[in-house]
C-alpha cells in the first residue's frame, strides 16, 4: 500500500515537473515539420538544469515504486 501512495505521488510531481519545463520547439514547427536553428547552442539555464534533473530522479523513482507495488501485490 505504502507503495502505491509513493507511485502515485511520484507520478504527480513528475507530470507537474515536466509540465514547468520550457519546450525549446515552437508549436508552428509541429506542424510544419521545420525546426529551428535559433537556440540550438544555447546554453541552458539554472531552473532548465534543475528541472531535467527532477525528471530523470522522478522517472526513476516512479518507475521503482510502480515495480515494487507490483511485486508486493503479486
Amino acid at each position: 500500500m505504502w507503495a502505491d501512495i509513493l507511485a502515485s505521488i511520484s507520478g504527480i510531481l513528475l507530470i507537474l515537473v515536466v509540465l514547468i519545463q520550457q519546450s525549446e520547439d515552437d508549436i508552428q514547427d509541429a506542424f510544419s515539420g521545420a525546426k529551428s536553428e535559433l537556440f540550438k547552442n544555447r546554453k541552458e539555464q539554472t531552473l532548465d538544469i534543475v528541472l531535467r534533473n527532477a525528471t530523470t530522479i522522478l522517472s526513476i523513482l516512479f518507475i521503482g515504486f510502480v515495480i515494487v507495488s507490483y511485486v508486493i501485490h503479486n
